[in-house]
C-alpha cells in the first residue's frame, strides 16, 4: 500500500496535471479552439449519425455512433458520481470550476486522440482494430513505449480497474437493497461474460442502447433534485464560481480549503472522468467507420462535453444545492446517495445505487474491450479467451474485496499509461493539425482529400 501511494504521490502530483492539461491547451491553440468554433459540427456529427443505420453493420467496424456510445461508456461511471463527491469534498465547491476548465482542454486533447485512432487504424484477423498501442508504434515509431501503454492499460482498466468498478457496484447495492456482495459480484460477472464473448459488435450493441437510456434517466432525476432545490441553485453557482478563486469565503468557511486545493482536485477529477489524453476512449473512436478521421475527432468532443458539462455538472448541483457537501463524515457515493435521498427520501438511495451498477457495468465491458485489443496487440487473438475469464473473475473477487490497495493500483496503472500516450499525442501535434486542415479546407469544401474514406463517401 505504502509503495503505490508513494509512486502515486509522483505520478499524480503537479507533473501530470500540467502534462495533461498543458496538452489540452497545445491542441486548443494548434487546432484554433476547434471545441468553441465547432461545438456545433460536433452535435451535428453526433446526433446525424445516432440514427444512421447504413453503416457499420458488417465485421470491419461498427458506426460512428456506436464507437461514442461505448467511448461514453468507459467515461461516464464512478467517476461523475463518486469522482465529483470526492472533488467537492477536498476542494470546495470550487473544484467544478476547474473541473470544467479540464473538460474544455480535454476536448482539444481527445480529437487529437480520436483522429490519430482513425489514422492509424488496422484489420487484424478481419475486424478493424486500433488505439494507442498503435499510433504510437507506427506513429511515433517507438515499440517499448506501444508495449508499454499496452501491459499498463490491460492491468489497469482490464483487470484492476474493472474489479474497482464491481466494487464499487456492490457497495452501493448492498446497502441499498441488502443484498450481499458475493451475489451481486456473480450476477455481474455473469451479465458481463454474456455480452464480452460477443466480441465488439455485442459490447457496441448494448453500450448504444443502455447509454442514452441512462443518460436521460440520470438527468431527469438529477434535475428533479435541482428543481426541488431551485432557492439554492444561484447560491451553488456563486459558490461554483467564487470558489474556484476564493473557496473558504465562498462557503463562509464551512469547508477550509484552498486555491490550491480547488484547482488540484478539480482538474484531477475532471480529467479522472473524461478520461482525456488517458489513452482509453481512442480504442472505440478508432474502430468507427466514417470518411474523415475528423468527423470522428468531433463526435469525440461531444464525449467529453457530455461527460464534464451533463453529467458531472448535474452531480455536482445535487451535491450542492442539497448542501450535503458540508458534512464532514460524508464522502464518495454515500454523498451523492445522501444528495438524492436529500430531495427523494429513501428513494433517492436506491436510484444512486441503480445508476452506478448501469454506469460502472458499461464502464466493465467498454474497459474489458479496450484491454481485448491490447492483448491482441501484445500476444494475438489466441489468448484473448484467457483474458476474458481473467476479467470475469477479477469482477467477482473485485466486489466482496476491501478497495483501498486497488484503487492505489488502477491510479498507479493509469498513470503509466498516460505517459506513452502524451508523449506520443505531443510527437504527433503537426499530423493532427494537417489532419484537421485537410477536413476544413479540401473535404469540407468538396475539394480532393487525402485523408478522406472514399469507400464511404
Amino acid at each position: 500500500m505504502a509503495f503505490f501511494q508513494y509512486v502515486n504521490g509522483i505520478l499524480w502530483g503537479p507533473v501530470m496535471l500540467v502534462l495533461l492539461l498543458g496538452t489540452g491547451v497545445l491542441f486548443t491553440w494548434k487546432l484554433r479552439f476547434i471545441q468553441i468554433r465547432r461545438l456545433k459540427s460536433a452535435f451535428k456529427e453526433t446526433f446525424a449519425k445516432m440514427f444512421d443505420k447504413s453503416i457499420g453493420a458488417d465485421a470491419a467496424g461498427i458506426s460512428s455512433f456506436q464507437a461514442l456510445a461505448t467511448a461514453v461508456a468507459a467515461q461516464v461511471g464512478t467517476g461523475n458520481l463518486v469522482g465529483v463527491s470526492t472533488a467537492i469534498a477536498a476542494g470546495g465547491p470550487g473544484a467544478v470550476f476547474w473541473m470544467w476548465i479540464s473538460g474544455v482542454f480535454g476536448m482539444g486533447t481527445v480529437f487529437a486522440e480520436a483522429v490519430l485512432g482513425q489514422e492509424f487504424k488496422e484489420s487484424v484477423d478481419g475486424e478493424m482494430t486500433g488505439g494507442p498501442a498503435f499510433y504510437i508504434r507506427n506513429g511515433l515509431g517507438s515499440k517499448p513505449l506501444a508495449a508499454l501503454f499496452a501491459v499498463s492499460i490491460v492491468v489497469a482498466l482490464g483487470i484492476v480497474g474493472n474489479m474497482v468498478q464491481s466494487n464499487s457496484i456492490a457497495t452501493a447495492m448492498s446497502e441499498a437493497f441488502g443484498i450481499s456482495t458475493l451475489v451481486i459480484g456473480i450476477i455481474i460477472s455473469i451479465l458481463v461474460g454474456l455480452v464480452i464473448i460477443g466480441g465488439l459488435k455485442r459490447i457496441a450493441h448494448i453500450t448504444e442502447m443502455v447509454v442514452p437510456f441512462m443518460a436521460v434517466m440520470y438527468f431527469l432525476a438529477s434535475l428533479a433534485v435541482i428543481i426541488i432545490n431551485f432557492e439554492s441553485i444561484i447560491p451553488s453557482l456563486k459558490m461554483i464560481f467564487y470558489g474556484a478563486f476564493n473557496p473558504t469565503a465562498a462557503t463562509g468557511g464551512v469547508i477550509g480549503v484552498s486555491i490550491k486545493q480547488a484547482f488540484r482536485y478539480g482538474v484531477a477529477r475532471g480529467l479522472f472522468s473524461n478520461e482525456a489524453g488517458m489513452g482509453s476512449t481512442p480504442h472505440a473512436h478508432a474502430v468507427a467507420k466514417v470518411n474523415h478521421p475528423a468527423q470522428q475527432g468531433l463526435v469525440a468532443i461531444f464525449g467529453v462535453f457530455f461527460d464534464t458539462f451533463v453529467v458531472c455538472t448535474m452531480t455536482a448541483l445535487v451535491i450542492i444545492t442539497s448542501g450535503v457537501f458540508k458534512s464532514e463524515a460524508m464522502r464518495g457515493a454515500a454523498m451523492t446517495q445522501a444528495g438524492f435521498a436529500q430531495a427523494l427520501g429513501g428513494m433517492g438511495e436506491k436510484f444512486v445505487a441503480i445508476g452506478l451498477f448501469f454506469f460502472a457495468f458499461t464502464t466493465i465491458i467498454s474497459w474489458y474491450y479496450f484491454g481485448e485489443v491490447n492483448i491482441k496487440y501484445l500476444f494475438g487473438k489466441g489468448k484473448v479467451k484467457i483474458y476474458r475469464w481473467v476479467v470475469v473473475g477479477c469482477v467477482i473477487l473485485g466486489a466482496v474485496m476491501k478497495v483501498p490497495v486497488i484503487w492505489e493500483m488502477a491510479d498507479m496503472f493509469n498513470g503509466i499509461m498516460v505517459i506513452p500516450n502524451v508523449v506520443a499525442l505531443l510527437g504527433m501535434v503537426s499530423l493532427v493539425s494537417k489532419i484537421y486542415d485537410d477536413y476544413e479546407y479540401n473535404f469540407l469544401e468538396g475539394k480532393e482529400s487525402e485523408y478522406e474514406n472514399k469507400d464511404l463517401k
